[in-house]
């Protein structure tokens, strides 16, 4: 990395599919030019200051990259020479660890293993020739993690300014099985409008992935403060001015505010957890848990937001069951529900069906690889009439 910090380039976010948009958004107000939008990530350019800044703001990304080689290629030799060509020690050192990871769409090489290889021994070999040593593979905690993506003819390598995936934000204790991921939980809210004067209901809120991320939007917690990035081991790295770059982000916050933000669950054990990591975090105080049924449990104010990701089964008996609760939930909202959007998280595309009730709106994003909507209902008064 050259030592002119507001040099612009070539970068790649990774997020999840259906929230391009919205992270085009963030991204453009924390200094990202010229946005192009693909599948699951954006293209754009940015400065090295804007790149930290994003690693440390961003609640919708999940890792922020820089291109580093770009060409077309017909064999793995061609991605070779594109790899030994970069000038790695502009980025780290010889005693950082690397990982090498691959991608491709429609890529007609055989092996992807073996362009993941061909790519960490053109690394290797660079820094043998340049300092007479080189960098240790890692594949669990590596320093550096570089990935490259082949087309059917074009080849870009990449370095992960991030680490650690974006969505681990560092604040997650002790959870429960298959928790969304916190990118996801901050996407569902955004999308739902909910602002920090309005209540907040996660009615199965498992270990508390969403009322977290909504606390955090709420007092305006930069989500990457508790934790580190692959950039603070790259060459050139300005401790200073990252240093008052966090500090900027405490005093930004607002914990003064008040929030009415809710949680409830019917599993006890769930409940418990949530309340031990909002200890730990020390945001237990901005949250009113309780233990439950939702279908036995009153409304927690007199309007408000409401988003849960329900149960969606994957069995025939855990459908059927579902099939059951649907209509109950819709019977719920509608009694003690009115003047609340209610917004449900699912691959379960049967629910505004068996829920009886039409929704205003359903976005689709995806939950990992699984296809789901984010289902809208506007519950007014006397529609349980």
């Amino acid at each position: 990395m050259t030592g002119n910090r507001l040099m612009i380039f070539a970068c790649f976010a990774t997020t999840v599919r259906g929230l391009e948009p919205l992270l085009a958004e963030e991204l453009m107000l924390l200094g990202a030019q010229e946005i192009n939008i693909v599948n699951a990530g954006l293209e754009f350019n940015a400065s090295f200051n804007n790149i930290m800044k994003m690693n440390l703001h961003s609640r919708l990304a999940s890792r922020i990259m820089i291109r580093l080689g770009y060409s077309g290629y017909r064999h793995e030799d061609d991605i070779y020479r594109l790899a030994r060509k970069i000038n790695w020690l502009d980025w780290f050192h010889s005693g950082n660890s690397i990982k090498v990871a691959t991608s491709a769409i429609q890529s007609p090489l055989r092996s992807l293993d073996f362009v993941t290889l061909k790519v960490k021994d053109a690394i290797c070999d660079y820094f043998n020739e340049q300092v007479d040593s080189r960098p240790d593979v890692d594949k669990l905690e590596p320093d550096m993690r570089i990935y490259t993506f082949l087309t059917v003819d074009t080849v870009i390598i990449y370095l992960d300014t991030s680490g650690e995936t974006l969505f681990k934000r560092g604040y997650r204790r002790l959870k429960l099985e298959a928790p969304i991921r916190e990118n996801l939980a901050s996407g569902l809210i955004q999308l739902s409008g909910w602002t920090p004067d309005q209540p907040f209901y996660d009615p199965m809120c498992g270990s508390g992935t969403l009322l977290v991320e909504a606390i955090s939007r709420g007092l305006n917690i930069a989500p990457g403060l508790n934790r580190n990035f692959a950039f603070e081991k790259m060459v050139n790295f300005d401790d200073n001015l990252y240093s008052n770059m966090q500090n900027e982000a405490k005093k930004s916050e607002l914990r003064d505010r008040k929030l009415q933000i809710y949680g409830s669950d019917i599993n006890g054990k769930a409940i418990e957890i949530a309340k031990q990591n909002f200890q730990q975090i020390k945001l237990d105080d901005y949250v009113e848990f309780s233990h439950g049924d939702f279908l036995s449990k009153e409304a927690p104010a007199n309007h408000g937001v409401l988003v849960t990701n329900p149960p969606y089964g994957i069995r025939l008996d855990e459908q059927e069951r579902l099939a059951e609760l649907y209509p109950q939930i819709g019977n719920k909202l509608k009694k003690s529900y009115a003047d609340w959007n209610c917004y449900f998280f699912t691959a379960d595309l049967r629910l505004p069906k068996l829920i009886r009730l039409k929704p205003s709106r359903k976005t689709p994003v995806y939950n990992g690889a699984l296809e789901c909507r984010l289902y809208k209902f506007k519950i007014v008064s006397g529609s349980n009439r």
